[in-house]
């Protein structure tokens, strides 16, 4: 999906009053929604987004709490935020309202962002101080039954981040190979049973469609063994898991992502990234390695200066939410943040 244009915000003598843009109403309408490890993420962000006019992308926007946060400290902050997900952005549009002329959004995939940044007035050349990534389903997603992410309500198995392009989990599920499926639930969802669960699928759709939530976790509860049904959770949290990633592309959408969030911070920026599982948190790891190791040099047949790493890290390892704020925040439970600060030029 490509950007489908930006929404700068109008200046304040346009600006509709509060009823009618429903500022009021943000808290109301997303009562789940409070920003995981936010002081972390402000405090992280503090030196790179100090200087006068700083630009930070918000790269996956969500209902913008981060983004609020991030504004209200640095009061000559630029924000470009995207994200794909036209409900999520209503919603930040309304609560990002009172910072006029100084926020620009876009209705796009966040792999989308070195274009978005070209066409956002930054230069090819034009370097950005702050990135941050707050990866996986959000809060408006699993909130709301009918977008299908959730096994706790029945709803249509849709789970589309985007409701306005792809197929929904319930088309996949009706037209991909037993081995596809077992190979989603294996690698995505590092599920155990993922062969027996595959099957059954199979099995299910050549008699009925599967089309709702609660058909897919009834399936699911019954094939995983009893013993194994009582033990880590919701039987059918892993299923979802694999499924929601294999519908939105959410793994390859941040391979193709991190090299370009890098690629646009100028030195002294920081790319900050939250993580709520292995397969995603190993991603950014890896990249962040690749940018923060010295090159090996030997067997060069002259002594030469090692180059400086592009990145360095700022964080030990993956940061984890205090257990008080788990406690608060349930879904803060499987945050990995980690953090990088960019000390030499592409």
């Amino acid at each position: 999906m490509g950007d489908l244009g930006a929404r700068a915000l109008p200046p304040a003598s346009a600006q509709p009053n509060a009823s009618e843009t429903g500022v009021d109403k943000v808290n109301e309408a997303t009562p789940g929604h409070t920003p995981v490890l936010l002081d972390e993420v402000v405090s992280l962000f503090e030196p790179a987004l100090a200087k006068t006019d700083s630009v930070l992308v918000d790269a996956t926007l969500g209902l913008g709490g981060h983004a609020e946060a991030l504004l209200t400290a640095h009061p000559t902050l630029r924000l470009i935020g995207i994200d794909q997900d036209a409900s999520a952005l209503q919603i930040a549009e309304a609560r990002l309202s009172k910072f006029v002329g100084r926020v620009q959004l876009h209705h796009a995939r966040f792999d989308h962002l070195a274009k978005i940044l070209i066409g956002s007035g930054l230069g090819a050349t034009d370097c950005v101080q702050g990135v941050f990534f707050d990866l996986g389903v959000s809060s408006i997603q699993l909130d709301q039954p009918d977008r299908g992410f959730s096994y706790a309500q029945d709803a249509p198995l849709d789970m589309r981040m985007n409701q306005q392009a792809g197929i929904s989990a319930a088309e996949l599920l009706a037209t991909a190979d037993q081995s596809e499926i077992k190979n989603w639930l294996r690698v995505y969802g590092e599920e155990k049973f993922a062969s027996a669960i595959a099957s059954a699928i199979v099995k299910t759709r050549g008699t009925e469609p599967i089309t709702t939530t609660k058909q897919l976790a009834e399936i699911v509860k019954d094939v995983i063994p009893a013993p194994a049904r009582r033990a880590g959770g919701n039987p059918s949290k892993r299923t979802f898991q694999a499924l929601r990633i294999a519908v939105n592309d959410e793994l390859g959408t941040l391979q193709r992502a991190l090299p370009q969030a890098i690629d646009a911070l100028e030195v002294g920026g920081r790319f900050v990234v939250l993580s709520f599982q292995s397969l995603e948190d190993k991603l950014v790891k890896q990249e962040f390695a690749k940018h923060s190791q010295q090159p090996d040099l030997l067997g060069l047949p002259v002594p030469v200066d090692a180059p400086t790493p592009r990145l360095r890290l700022l964080t030990r390892g993956a940061k984890t939410a205090s257990p008080a704020e788990v406690a608060g925040n349930p879904r803060a439970g499987s945050v990995r943040l980690r953090a990088a600060e960019c000390q030499a030029a592409a």
